[in-house]
């Protein structure tokens, strides 16, 4: 009888443990905003997703304006030698068999596009890449750009439209929302760069229901990251937004950073690029259910190139610490607000690669901005330096 209880405590503890590294979380790297010839980008999909898959991304999201790339969709390109090399390289690439296309009398090319179902399968594979059908739903008010990312859909959701900025936003969240219930598949709406053309303020964002995702930097050159004298920078209206959620016992606000590109063959500082700003993702697998839920949870952290070795908030503390360049240094900034104040402030600054706070219940949040001595590679307004972000945590949770 001992021998038998031995051996049965010893195989479920082993196959517990088992279990254990069968669900222990890794980092995964993805960008959830970009842009193809299916509606206002300058590529076709195929070398998009190729341009990320050798670049150490996991995952992938094509939001094109209100579309999905399903269908028939002919795209005729530009005459700008630019584009026409594109187009060569394309067909040398993919081939004849691959690239469907017409040329008419003036020797204008078209090109019909790979569907999603189509392109997918050249790509993704089983724990290292994953590409997550989405779509930016491009709305408005007076005038005013309202977009919103909807990820990981089964059908193109259409523009909500409303009677306000505030419920523009609500209505398009609500759709999504809807459309996750109806399929019984996780999604989720991330609001897009609050400050382009200025179109949404704090008292637009307070309000929302189930908003739990925005851009805190988003890697076009049109946006204003950074505002201006009138109008609030994104992280400060992040901050603002989570001291009134948590006032008002709302979930948190994460914020994310996106490329939004649209430009693929010109590199620079007025053009819409790869690579500027992406997220790593803590979760147990690659699959739009796990990123989905870790996102949900706050376990992944925004950045334009620096990248943590540890990240962890465990007994009350916050640990950061940072996966160094040699010959660059590390500053760590502690930010939160406290109890019964209505303004977020730096509670600690450290130089170095690594720090931890301790999260007091006299904070209302603490968050983690590290900013490198590097140079970002192909910056955008004066963000000049490669940043990083961590998500907000609450004191007991």
């Amino acid at each position: 009888m001992k021998f038998h209880t031995l051996t049965l405590l010893t195989l479920l503890l082993f196959f517990s443990c088992k279990q254990e590294q069968s669900i222990a979380k890794q980092w995964y790297k993805g960008n959830l905003h970009t842009h193809s010839y299916w509606s206002d980008g300058d590529e076709f999909p195929e070398p998009i997703m190729q341009w990320y898959k050798s670049h150490d991304y996991q995952f992938v999201a094509l939001t094109d304006h209100n579309t999905l790339a399903e269908g028939e969709f002919w795209k005729v390109i530009r005459s700008d030698s630019i584009y026409q090399n594109g187009f060569e390289n394309y067909l040398n690439t993919y081939g004849d068999q691959w690239v469907n296309y017409t040329t008419d009398s003036l020797d204008n090319i078209s090109v019909k596009l790979k569907t999603f179902e189509e392109y997918r399968p050249l790509f993704e594979e089983n724990g290292r890449f994953l590409i997550l059908q989405s779509e930016e739903i491009s709305d408005g008010f007076n005038n005013k750009p309202i977009h919103l990312n909807a990820t990981n859909i089964q059908k193109k959701i259409d523009p909500q439209g409303g009677e306000s900025v505030s419920e523009v936003l609500q209505n398009n969240i609500d759709a999504v929302q809807k459309q996750s219930d109806q399929f019984n598949i996780p999604m989720m709406t991330v609001i897009n760069h609050p400050n382009f053309g200025f179109a949404l303020d704090l008292d637009d964002l307070i309000p929302l229901r189930n908003g739990i995702f925005f851009e805190l930097f988003n890697g076009h050159p049109a946006v204003h990251n950074a505002g201006d004298s009138l109008h609030l920078s994104t992280e400060r209206l992040w901050d603002l937004v989570n001291i009134a959620h948590i006032k008002a016992n709302k979930p948190l606000l994460y914020g994310l950073a996106t490329d939004d590109s649209h430009n693929y063959h010109m590199q620079g500082k007025k053009w819409s690029n790869a690579g500027r700003g992406w997220i790593e993702v803590r979760a147990t697998a690659l699959n739009p259910e796990a990123l989905i839920e870790a996102m949900k949870a706050g376990d992944f952290y925004a950045t334009t190139g620096i990248e943590l070795k540890t990240l962890n908030f465990a007994d009350n503390t916050l640990s950061i610490e940072v996966d160094e360049e040699e010959g660059h240094t590390y500053q760590i900034s502690f930010i939160g607000c406290k109890q019964g104040k209505t303004e977020p402030e730096v509670l600690m600054t450290m130089s170095g690669a690594s720090a931890q706070m301790k999260v007091t219940d006299e904070l209302l949040y603490v968050r983690c901005k590290i900013v490198s001595s590097k140079l970002h590679d192909n910056p955008i307004e004066d963000i000049i330096y490669e940043m990083a972000w961590t998500q907000p945590v609450l004191f007991g949770h």
